[in-house]
């Protein structure tokens, strides 16, 4: 299989690899670089948990072809702390219980960083269409809508 040169921006740090033509993203994330934040979870596009932010909007990186990301910016959960300070987002999912079983978890922190990121501060329909390409048979969404309404509030420096 022919491969293809890809440069790209992963997490603050430059990435420079070769990967087979026609790789999905999902696959030269985990396998060529080792960032196991995403998850492979239906492999077609309909679970979210594959779900990375590229130019800072939500893609499935499941079906996202790795050559198209040459030249951008990819962002992962692995990015999200900094050092050993948690982002807000995964302070709130802590403080609040949105994540049981946690598969599900690294694509709704991205989705809610987005949302988070284009309106600073969501109500809750808004957080629930932000979310809704992102499955969770644990926690029946509450906790999760809570905690990115929480992050929301403490980034905005209102009282909670």
């Amino acid at each position: 299989m022919a491969k293809t040169p890809i440069t790209f921006t992963l997490n603050d740090s430059e990435v420079a690899l070769f990967a087979d033509h026609g790789s999905a993203l999902i696959d030269v994330l985990r396998r060529g670089v080792g960032d196991l934040t995403p998850k492979q979870g239906c492999a077609q596009g309909t679970c979210g948990a594959c779900t990375v932010l590229i130019d800072g909007k939500p893609h499935l990186s499941c079906l996202t072809l790795a050559e198209t990301v040459e030249g951008r910016r990819i962002d992962t959960v692995g990015g999200l702390a900094n050092g050993r300070d948690l982002d807000v987002l995964q302070t709130t999912f802590m403080e609040g219980f949105a994540a049981q079983c946690g598969f599900c978890t690294a694509g709704m922190l991205l989705a809610a960083k987005s949302l988070l990121e284009r309106v600073p501060n969501p109500d809750r329909a808004e957080v629930i269409e932000a979310i809704s390409g992102n499955l969770c048979r644990c926690t029946g969404y509450e906790p999760i809508v809570d905690a990115i309404l929480l992050a929301a509030a403490k980034m905005q420096g209102r009282a909670v």
